[in-house]
């Protein structure tokens, strides 16, 4: 069979919307807000689809925000962390590149917010004609990065190469709280962008080195599934393992796409599919990382 043009399921973007699958996201946009401790909040999606999940850090001293969700949400979303804040959000952190993640970055930065990001990521926003200029992060950095804020050592940690080009761990080390962002999909299929640099051998070293950075108690919020811990880190890093073990016999005999989706090497992993992720794209996507990342 000839190979399929369309590569239009390696694609990061999401747009959100209603999905009718059960289990997707239906209903009105909310983000819930989980007390971790120590002024450290995860914002996990309530209902509807208002992006990645985002970390918070608030306290006397200020606010700090982790992503901004998808541009559909910006009034739920501004309005959850201004509440939390009780004011406006000092600084934001960026975590990579994707929409579901700096949809709302020139909204906070039009209300005084100081936006953060590895130098890359800012690169990749700047040649990115579907992000609003306007969020373009103000201060970068090269490898690691600390900031002190409320009692709270926050370390950045910069992973290349993995699920983006460039993507940014945050690390509250005294709540031991890890925001691992789309370096963590907890208890679904993973998204890897290969288009925009990342590579499943990134994607697993960073993983480990998240696990390494971890303890029992460590709670690691996902960029997209419940609130994890180094367990299910760990479990993360054999499910990808497991998967690109059952594709890789089929890619290195030169299986066309069409026929290796006919083969249907994951379907031992379809409890882990979902409404952006199906076995189906896990597939494709797969397919091309082997191929040609």
């Amino acid at each position: 069979m000839t190979e399929t043009t369309d590569r239009s399921f390696l694609r990061g973007h999401s747009d959100g919307g209603v999905w009718d699958k059960a289990g997707a996201p239906t209903g009105a946009d909310a983000w819930k807000p989980v007390d971790l401790g120590q002024g450290v909040y995860m914002l996990e999606v309530d209902s509807g689809n208002p992006g990645g999940t985002l970390g918070m850090l608030v306290g006397d001293e200020g606010a700090l925000l982790i992503d901004t969700g998808l541009q559909k949400a910006v009034d739920v979303t501004l309005s959850t962390t201004e509440n939390l804040a009780g004011g406006p959000v000092n600084y934001l952190i960026t975590t990579h590149l994707h929409g579901d993640h700096v949809g709302c970055n020139a909204n906070y930065a039009a209300a005084g917010t100081t936006i953060i990001s590895h130098q890359a990521t800012r690169e990749a926003l700047l040649n990115d004609d579907t992000f609003d200029q306007a969020g373009l992060p103000v201060l970068t950095f090269k490898d690691t990065a600390s900031l002190h804020l409320n009692g709270q050592t926050v370390e950045l940690i910069h992973y290349p190469n993995a699920h983006t080009v460039s993507d940014t761990i945050v690390h509250f080390v005294e709540a031991n709280v890890i925001h691992a962002a789309d370096l963590f999909f907890n208890k679904i299929y993973p998204f890897i962008d290969l288009e925009n640099g990342g590579s499943i051998d990134g994607f697993l070293a960073a993983q480990r080195k998240v696990i390494d950075l971890a303890n029992d108690e460590t709670k690691i919020i996902a960029g997209h599934g419940p609130m994890g811990s180094k367990a299910d880190m760990q479990a993360a890093v054999s499910l990808m393992e497991g998967i690109r073990e059952a594709m890789e016999p089929l890619v290195s005999r030169g299986m066309t796409l069409e026929d290796v989706l006919k083969e249907n090497p994951l379907a031992p992993f379809e409890k882990f599919s979902w409404f952006h992720i199906t076995t189906e794209r896990m597939t494709k996507i797969v397919y091309f990382l082997l191929k040609e990342g």
